[in-house]
């Protein structure tokens, strides 16, 4: 995050060495200029598709890397409960940091739909996500405030008459991610996996991180294409089930 109000460009927190085996922390920040410049480096580049006959290779994990992994996955399970109060606070951070000037009026309430949620009720829109998505929607919102508020907003580039749903994206964007790195799995079964569980070893935010990037790119992608709204499913997050 730059100093220019929490502008993304991309951020990458790994040591100069993935191969050290350090316990999950975070280490400091380094900025690179560019869109997701270390994600196309460290994760897009062994993102070769694969044919459904080839067998899956397997990839051992260090017991720090096996430590990592069991923390994203404890964070997976949990399914969003509108009657905890911890999410209750969650949901209302959320919308404290998307809408500052507005005060919401309740967990059920017209105003959600504002934000990109299907209904008046958000809860139901976490079912493919968990609370984990919503956790990564409120990350994203406090630590990169600029680019979550002009994804929001729609305020960058020449937009569609008929915008994708914003917190719905944010919830199939988790969802896809946990599906594209196999997270579920005991261990990594695609390079890709391995090399996300490798920086996630270097930092435990990985994850959250991760999703700011592809929510930014998964955005331009939308753009380039001239999407419409019934190109959100289709185009936009189905190939990622490929990899």
């Amino acid at each position: 995050m730059d100093e220019r109000g929490g502008s993304f460009v991309a951020v990458r927190r790994i040591s100069q060495s993935l191969d050290r085996g350090n316990t999950c922390h975070s280490t400091s920040a380094e900025v690179v200029a560019g869109s997701a410049a270390w994600l196309g480096r460290g994760l897009s580049c062994v993102c070769a598709q694969r044919r459904e006959s080839d067998p899956r290779p397997s990839f051992d994990l260090t017991p720090a890397q096996e430590e990592c992994l069991q923390r994203l996955q404890n964070r997976m399970d949990v399914a969003y409960d509108g009657s905890i109060p911890e999410h209750q606070e969650a949901l209302r951070a959320l919308w404290n940091v998307a809408f500052p000037e507005e005060e919401l009026h309740g967990l059920i309430s017209e105003q959600w739909k504002e934000m990109g949620w299907q209904g008046k009720d958000p809860s139901t829109d976490f079912r493919g996500g968990g609370f984990i998505s919503l956790e990564n929607l409120l990350f994203f919102a406090k630590n990169f405030p600029k680019s979550f508020q002009d994804l929001l907003r729609k305020q960058e580039g020449d937009r569609s008459v008929w915008e994708y749903p914003f917190a719905v994206a944010g919830v199939n964007i988790t969802f896809m991610l946990i599906q594209m790195l196999d997270l579920e799995a005991v261990k990594p079964r695609t390079l890709v996996g391995a090399t996300f569980l490798r920086f996630l070893s270097e930092n435990e935010s990985a994850f959250d991180l991760l999703y700011c990037i592809t929510f930014k790119l998964m955005d331009h992608q939308w753009l380039e294409m001239r999407a419409s709204y019934m190109d959100f499913n289709v185009r936009i997050l189905q190939p990622a089930s490929s990899i």
